[in-house]
């Protein structure tokens, strides 16, 4: 079993390997009551934790929210809010978060607002929740402005990453969630790179990539939880790739479009001289290699308009985590439109 610890006022685990969702029952010992939140398809594993809890003397129940990103509504988290009146929750008591990034994110973020804030224990079941949406603490749903841009920053008691689980991911939901980790080589750990260059599907060493990524995020998390800093750097790929999910209307899953905007950035950085053509290069062979998409056919203008609300942009100035150097990123603000114009001719399937 790995673990890593997130450092932070209320320093948490987050526990990798075959079967970490046993540790269910010791992480809320002594609780009176947790509320299991999970999607249908998940309902075996969620009945699981149930009775995890039950057995040690925690009582249990199951509340069912949508799939994917249909769970992060603030319709659906006022239905979640109710449950947890109707099982009479208070500050004592306790959320558990069953599914992948979506269902953690709403987890996280009725956990955050239910009575000003009670503990929730993350087990995310895909490669995105385990080495992202469930570790540091931001919760969040979405509206029609955008992704994410209702939410708290609720670190978790703990985060239980149960690899077992991953063997009956499906194929582009692996791939999706690798997406996530390929950005944390490219922006603090080459190990990564030189894993997913030998392997480029990740299935090889699954585990010490998902445990590698999630050091990434921790040393961040660590040091920055309220995203000043240091923090931001995780939203590399990310500006872009929002906005395609949210023009998308959320059809395309986060780590394709997150895909498109790596290489996106890397073109941005490469017009701004911070990357080498070959680093460029790199960036969109590794992500082809992996099976994620490298372009994106949409509306250039739209795609702008939703950038200019995302969380990093500042009044009506974009910003944009890019890289100086493979391992070094930094924020580049305002950046040339000629830049952003070539950078998405370099990713868009019609560049006319």
């Amino acid at each position: 079993m790995r673990r890593v610890t997130v450092a932070g006022e209320e320093p948490y685990e987050v526990v990798i390997g075959p079967g970490a969702q046993a540790e269910l029952g010791l992480l809320l010992a002594g609780t009176a009551k947790a509320a299991v939140v999970h999607a249908p398809p998940l309902a075996a594993l969620a009945g699981a934790a149930v009775e995890t809890l039950q057995t040690a003397g925690v009582a249990a129940e199951a509340v069912v929210v949508p799939d994917g990103e249909a769970a992060k509504t603030a319709e659906v988290a006022a239905r979640v809010w109710d449950e947890l009146g109707r099982l009479g929750l208070t500050r004592s008591d306790a959320v558990v978060g069953v599914g992948g990034g979506a269902v953690t994110d709403l987890a996280g973020f009725v956990a955050a607002t239910w009575v000003r804030g009670v503990r929730v224990v993350q087990v995310p079941t895909s490669v995105l929740g385990m080495v992202d949406a469930a570790v540091g603490g931001k919760t969040g749903i979405n509206t029609a402005a955008g992704k994410n841009l209702v939410g708290a920053f609720h670190p978790p008691a703990g985060v239980l990453a149960d690899t077992d689980v991953l063997a009956g991911l499906p194929e582009a939901e692996f791939r999706s969630g690798m997406a996530e980790v390929v950005k944390c080589g490219l922006i603090a750990d080459a190990g990564i790179l030189d894993l997913l260059t030998v392997d480029p599907t990740g299935r090889r060493d699954t585990g010490e990539l998902v445990e590698r990524a999630v050091q990434v995020k921790a040393d961040a998390v660590g040091e920055d939880l309220y995203d000043t800093g240091r923090r931001e750097f995780l939203n590399y790929g990310h500006t872009l790739g929002h906005a395609i999910e949210r023009v998308e209307d959320f059809g395309w899953r986060h780590g394709e479009a997150v895909a498109v905007g790596l290489v996106f950035a890397a073109e941005l950085a490469g017009q701004a001289g911070l990357l080498t053509p070959a680093e460029v290069d790199r960036h969109r062979s590794l992500v082809a290699a992996m099976g994620l998409p490298t372009r994106y056919r949409g509306d250039w203008a739209a795609l702008q308009a939703v950038m200019r609300v995302d969380k990093k942009a500042r009044g009506s100035t974009l910003r944009f985590v890019v890289l100086d150097g493979l391992g070094n990123p930094r924020i580049l603000a305002d950046p040339d439109q000629a830049w952003l114009d070539a950078a998405w001719a370099a990713v868009s399937e019609d560049p006319s």
